[in-house]
């Protein structure tokens, strides 16, 4: 993890998904999804809002929704394993 993530971390980022609902100006009937994922801070959401301000401007693509939602803090998976040698003779 980066410093900038951890410091993110810090001043309450979270992990933030954005959900993206999107048609192309030739097939308005076609949604279509793109999934984005980034550590951001609730509820402004400013990297969020960055970056649809950037598809905005610069993609075709038309924006017909968008979902946002964050967890706590990011952490590694915990594994636990058991002996299951005891349990079969």
């Amino acid at each position: 993890m980066e410093l900038r993530d951890f410091e993110t971390q810090l001043r309450g980022g979270r992990l933030t998904t954005a959900e993206v609902l999107y048609y192309m100006p030739d097939h308005p009937s076609l949604l279509q999804r793109f999934m984005w994922q980034t550590l951001d801070v609730a509820p402004e959401f400013p990297r969020v809002h960055r970056f649809l301000d950037f598809w905005r401007r610069e993609i075709d693509a038309v924006i017909h929704s968008v979902n946002v939602s964050a967890v706590g803090i990011v952490a590694p998976a915990r594994v636990q394993f058991r002996n299951t040698a005891d349990t079969f003779h």
